[in-house]
């Protein structure tokens, strides 16, 4: 396909540079449909931002639009994560209570080893929250495979009297840590693949640096540790043949960081207030701007950067120094 016949993209067809709006499919009749503006703003969520630019690659952009410096769609991040279950025998058997309306519990223990890490005494250079919960939400099948591997199974009587006694004793953490950006790790447009509108896909590209994996393996650790001190039971783990449990590039969703911001145009893609270099009236308010990626989830941050940006380009209407 022509990519200057791509119908999903920024309108940028002036000479001075300028974005004049947004291209896109109208679902229902399927025709092109375009929506002008004076200032275009792209929040299409990290990497789908990134395939918008990247189609819009035409005669004055001929490698994405904003992209002088090649380096939209590098640079993404996800969060570092791994599992462990646990289950608590001092859990077992507990009076009922109205418990059921405690949806995705959700407690959370923040980074703990600052100093350990400033005296160069842990193997990898960022930290993790921990995420724990578990409780009496509504039971589901994997409590039958609690029975079983616990208790043995059972059958009538039997087997809804274990799973009586099981329930509310299975706990669950997962860290949520630090990714350092790499070189490997982007997206760019699949030279094969089209969508049902016709319009090319992303193709991805991610790999977890040896730092990120020794962390999983601190997580595995650690919570393995409290569970046993508990006087627990590990149901389930990870071991270095699976680097430790790590979770899969995208998985987390935390996806961040494909239009990095900077202060010098030759190495990012945006400026602090979250303007194209090379596009004065073109900004981006999702998480593609991040250059890094916290432990904490991204969304208020997105929210944080996204006012910011929206008092800037009010200031800079009212100055009459942005134009589109």
């Amino acid at each position: 396909m022509d990519r200057e016949g791509v119908r999903a993209r920024l309108a940028v067809e002036r000479r001075d540079g300028l974005a004049r709006g947004v291209s896109y499919i109208d679902k229902k009749t399927r025709g092109e449909v375009t929506v002008y503006g004076k200032v275009v703003v792209l929040a299409a969520s990290c990497c789908e931002t990134a395939r918008i630019l990247l189609n819009s690659a035409n005669s004055q952009f001929p490698n994405g639009v904003a992209n002088s410096t090649g380096l939209v769609g590098r640079y993404i991040m996800d969060t570092v994560g791994s599992p462990v279950a646990g289950y608590l025998p001092i859990l077992e058997n507990l009076p009922p209570r109205n418990e059921d309306g405690v949806g995705g519990m959700h407690m959370y223990m923040p980074w703990w080893l600052y100093q350990q890490q400033k005296a160069g005494k842990m193997p990898f250079a960022r930290g993790y929250h921990i995420e724990f919960g578990g409780g009496r939400g509504m039971p589901d099948g994997g409590s039958f495979d609690g029975s079983e591997l616990i208790l043995g199974g059972g059958y009538g009587v039997e087997l809804k009297r274990n799973l009586r006694k099981l329930y509310g004793s299975i706990i669950y953490f997962d860290g949520r840590g630090e990714m350092i950006p790499n070189a490997d790790s982007y997206c760019d447009i699949d030279p094969n693949t089209v969508d049902q509108w016709g319009i090319p896909v992303l193709r991805f590209h991610f790999k977890w640096s040896q730092d990120e994996i020794l962390q999983a393996k601190h997580m595995q650790e650690t919570f393995q540790e409290i569970i046993t001190a508990a006087g627990g039971k590990v149901l389930s783990h990870a071991g270095p043949e699976n680097n430790w449990g790590i979770a899969r590039g995208g998985e987390i969703i935390h996806e961040v960081g494909a239009t990095r911001m900077g202060d010098n145009p030759k190495t990012s893609v945006l400026n602090q207030y979250c303007q194209a270099w090379d596009c004065k009236n073109l900004f981006i308010t999702d998480a593609a701007p991040f250059v890094s990626n916290a432990d904490k989830n991204p969304t208020l941050t997105i929210t944080a950067l996204g006012w910011r940006t929206s008092e800037y380009i009010a200031d800079q209407m009212k100055k009459g120094d942005l134009h589109g």
